[in-house]
């Protein structure tokens, strides 16, 4: 047995096909290209063992929500033997501080959530010549215990970071209210998809990336990813049903 046939029978393995078939389905009930999904593994407060486990079995986007785990993850990585090929998607909320530790090294940040966030990547970025890829998030529900624009607001902030000349806007992120019914946030998911197609018709969503077809829509997560597929997901954000549940217990943030 070699050492990726014994990946493929572990149980980080077995969950991924799993999420992959569960995809598969979702899309082709909506008519849709399951190419056209990018699963995202997310892999915070999970040891970096999970993550090569995880990487073996074909995973290659990974998502993480704190900047010093995902410092201390990618260090690692890099000074790893022959490291594989991983992107890297900041998912967590980010505070200005810290954007700094993400440049050049985060494929994607999904989650700005404010005009000055976006004007601290920016100052980040034109220091070392750098192009930033970024979602802006979006609070679809209104939830006062969630970041992000207010659906009528992300049209006003687009315009604004879209001009900035070191952040490339590629679409819209959100997370959902958790729910024991994935069809209650159908609404919410449609509601993302529509404003994302209006902004790339008024041009503040930038569709022609080579690396990721936009608009993009980030939704989607354990409890109703199926869902999120159906009404448009480009990227769904995959923890608990690839790695199991979580101990918050002596990680640092």
């Amino acid at each position: 047995m070699t050492p990726h046939e014994n990946h493929q029978e572990s149980e980080i393995g077995k969950n991924l096909e799993t999420v992959r078939a569960r995809i598969r389905a979702a899309c082709k009930r909506a008519g849709r290209d399951p190419e056209d999904v990018t699963l995202i593994a997310v892999s915070k407060l999970k040891p970096y063992e999970d993550i090569l486990e995880a990487r073996a079995s074909g995973a290659e986007d990974f998502g993480e929500n704190y900047v010093q785990e995902m410092a201390a993850k990618m260090d690692r990585h890099d000074s790893s033997e022959n490291p594989s090929s991983i992107r890297w998607h900041m998912i967590g909320h980010l505070q200005k501080n810290k954007v700094k530790y993400l440049m050049g090294r985060a494929a994607l940040i999904h989650s700005v959530d404010s005009v000055s966030l976006a004007e601290q990547i920016e100052k980040e970025a034109a220091k070392r010549d750098l192009t930033v890829r970024v979602l802006l998030e979006v609070n679809a529900a209104g939830e006062a215990s969630k970041f992000g624009f207010a659906p009528d607001a992300a049209g006003e902030a687009a315009k604004e970071i879209s001009a900035l000349p070191h952040v490339k806007v590629l679409g819209l992120m959100t997370s959902a209210p958790p729910t024991e019914d994935p069809e209650s946030n159908r609404g919410f998911f449609r509601e993302l998809r529509i404003l994302a197609m209006d902004l790339a018709a008024k041009g503040l969503i930038d569709t022609g990336d080579p690396e990721f077809r936009g608009p993009v829509l980030s939704m989607g997560m354990t409890g109703d990813f199926e869902t999120a597929v159906e009404e448009g997901a480009t990227m769904v954000r995959i923890g608990t049903a690839i790695f199991g549940r979580r101990d918050a217990a002596g990680i640092a943030r």
